[in-house]
């Protein structure tokens, strides 16, 4: 009696230390994920987002501010061989709102200034390659230079009609490049604030510029703006509070360094961006701006 008592005990023991085991297993699994998944949340980085800044695209030598539309087509394609999805500043708004996501690699396609070779040469590539882009427009161009001189490639800049034209086409958003401040005029460089104006009479003068481009983009387009590019790359911290007052999800530097994305809107006020030299081949161009994720 005792030798079969003894007998079950052992078995007892046994299969209670087979059951430790296994809820001990399942525990430290359960911890593992636990922690991993909370510091995945807790410690992301971001989203990589290279920017593009084109400016001109026409067919002739090359230029620091100007690619040919060859050029063009071939960025255009090695972005989409190598896996590149455009993305629109409202997806890149949405998404650090928590409202949507991005796409495994994606870019952003700019370009400034509001030449008519935007139109007729980087649109019929954008449908091409199934890419979007941004471009930002000067108003006083458009209300005084581009009807005077419209629709040669080489110089002219967008009417209100061929603005209208690009936002039908569902490749570009519009984004201001100010009403006429890109320029230089005295000591301010683009829409920079002098060191002797006080707050208020910067944001005066910046908020009554914007809001004459917006008013004329309104009236003539059916459009409003949500990004800004500062003429030259030039920048104020005290133009931000004026940005975030007239609309604006996304603002565009020329600082050429990379961008990280995250869910805070705020990342998204004084982007990075690379300006595309016609000097360089495609590849050098894509390799600097792909590989150089951490500055």
């Amino acid at each position: 009696m005792y030798e079969s008592y003894g007998l079950r005990r052992l078995i007892l023991m046994l299969v209670l230390d087979v059951l430790i085991l296994i809820s001990g297993a399942a525990l430290l699994l359960l911890g593992k994920l636990l922690f991993f998944t909370s510091a995945g949340e807790n410690s992301e980085a971001g989203v990589f987002l290279p920017v593009i800044m084109y400016h001109s695209v026409f067919d002739t030598a090359p230029q620091e501010y100007i690619v040919t539309p060859e050029q063009l087509g071939n960025d255009l394609e090695w972005l989409r061989n190598n896996g590149y999805t455009s993305v629109t500043a409202q997806q890149l708004s949405d998404y650090t709102k928590g409202n949507a996501e991005l796409p495994e690699k994606p870019v952003l396609i700019t370009f400034d200034d509001g030449y008519y070779n935007n139109l007729s040469e980087a649109l019929p590539l954008l449908e091409k390659y199934d890419m979007h882009a941004i471009v930002s427009v000067v108003g006083r161009y458009t209300d005084s230079l581009a009807p005077a001189d419209p629709h040669v490639p080489a110089y002219s800049y967008l009417t209100w009609e061929d603005i209208k034209q690009l936002i039908d086409s569902g490749r570009f958003e519009i984004g201001s490049h100010t009403y006429d401040m890109h320029s230089v005029k005295g000591r301010r460089k683009g829409c920079s604030k002098l060191p002797e104006e006080s707050d208020e009479e910067y944001h005066s003068l910046l908020a009554e510029d914007i809001g004459l481009l917006n008013t004329e983009m309104h009236s003539n387009t059916g459009y409003v703006p949500v990004v800004f590019a500062y003429p030259f790359g030039s920048i104020s911290r005290e133009s931000v509070p004026v940005l975030r007052d007239s609309g604006f999800l996304l603002t565009l530097t020329c600082y050429e360094k990379p961008n990280l994305i995250t869910r805070d809107p705020d990342c998204l006020f004084g982007l990075f961006r690379y300006n595309r030299s016609g000097q360089y081949s495609t590849e050098e161009y894509m390799n600097r701006i792909t590989q150089n994720k951490d500055g």
